[in-house]
């Protein structure tokens, strides 16, 4: 009988603290099939390596003093629309108080669409559900919805650096040509609203554009083109993996630039995996290389979870140690969904600067991102750091 009584007490002692262990739930969502499939897939690893870490350390602390582990739940959305979309509306539908994501721009334009545009405005039946952006990088999406945040690089800024750095290092070169996804938003957006125009406003003569699709695999008569052209510079606005086919097809034509520049997003493992003797000096602007020692543990961390540092993955990572900062300064309840959902987003709204892996980040009125950037350039099978223009 006593020793009955002692596994029971035991038991309830155990259920006991079970029931005290409080979470907090946090939906990552992004693309997890198809060519850009990577991208959610690091994404996920981070987060998870993240949430890791800050629990190991106590997880965030509440209004009442107590502790919440994060616990992290990650959707696909197949970097399309129409699952964004619904992906969101089943992640508010839940008891998640804020989520991270999507991958790709043409997901996050129209799902920023369906949040409410004004905070309080009660003509307004949008979602009222924070959304904080990782990888979705085409220019000036944030400011469709004051519930919509971005961990993301300035592009006008890093190619303008980019273009400018060229313009005063090498001024032999005079002509830069375009390649571009043309059926991807970010892709699009970066060619023809972003390089092309910041290398016309440091003296470069654009001198033409061939387009192509994300999932294309031949890319003949794009290069035949660029190779008419003969541009001192060409400019791929285009991920992985149709950048790498582009730079293959280029290969076989005999296609050599003087300089070769490439999108943000393919500053990434997958690139290197896919084309690393293509690739050779491709120049590219990033927000993230490993060259601090949080950078160096993060990328660490999140190679234990299957996934690969880039600028999007440890967005990602960064995210989540800004928002338990927010969730502490705003004293969220773990107990109340509707009122911590809104109490994060007055927080993040608030953020004037964040800490990122390569310095402080500004955070701007209209919710974006001013990151700290550098140049890299594909050598052998790494990225090496080119050039810190900060």
């Amino acid at each position: 009988m006593k020793k009955l009584a002692i596994a029971i007490a035991l038991a309830f002692a155990a259920s006991g603290a079970m029931a005290q262990e409080k979470t907090i739930k946090i939906s990552g969502f992004g693309a997890k099939t198809g060519p850009v499939r990577m991208f959610g897939v690091n994404s996920e690893a981070a987060l998870l390596a993240a949430a890791e870490v800050i629990n190991k350390a106590g997880g965030v602390k509440l209004a009442d003093g107590s502790k919440a582990k994060m616990v992290v739940d990650f959707y696909d959305d197949r970097c399309n629309a129409e699952e964004g979309i619904s992906v969101i509306r089943r992640i508010a539908g839940g008891d998640a108080l804020v989520a991270i994501g999507p991958t790709c721009s043409n997901v996050a334009e129209p799902l920023f669409g369906i949040l409410q545009k004004k905070v309080g405005d009660a003509s307004d039946s949008g979602l009222q559900f924070p959304v904080f952006t990782d990888v979705a990088i085409k220019v000036g999406l944030a400011k469709i919805s004051e519930w919509a945040f971005r961990n993301v690089p300035n592009e006008i800024t890093m190619y303008s650096s980019v273009f400018y750095w060229l313009h005063t290092t090498r001024p032999e070169l005079k002509t830069v040509y375009g390649g571009v996804e043309e059926d991807f938003a970010h892709s699009r957006a970066s060619w023809h609203i972003v390089m092309k125009d910041r290398a016309t406003a440091n003296n470069f003569n654009v001198v033409g554009e061939s387009k192509w699709l994300l999932a294309d695999t031949n890319f003949a008569t794009q290069v035949r083109e660029m190779k008419k052209a003969n541009a001192d510079i060409i400019a791929i606005s285009a991920h992985p993996f149709s950048l790498c086919g582009a730079l293959k097809e280029m290969a076989r034509q005999g296609v050599k630039p003087k300089v070769l520049v490439g999108l943000t997003s393919s500053s990434s493992l997958e690139t290197l995996q896919g084309c690393a003797k293509q690739a050779q000096g491709i120049i590219i602007p990033t927000s993230f290389a490993p060259v601090t020692k949080d950078g160096k543990f993060a990328a660490q961390s999140t190679a234990k979870f299957k996934g690969a540092a880039d600028l999007h993955s440890m967005a990602a990572w960064e995210n989540m140690f800004i928002l338990k900062d927010v969730m502490e300064s705003a004293k969220i309840t773990g107990k109340d969904v509707q009122g911590d959902r809104r109490r994060i987003r007055d927080g993040l709204a608030m953020l004037k600067t964040t800490q990122g892996l390569m310095g402080v980040t500004k955070r701007t009125d209209d919710r974006e991102a001013d990151k700290p950037y550098l140049f890299v350039q594909a050598k052998g099978n790494e990225w090496v750091v080119l050039h810190n223009p900060l």
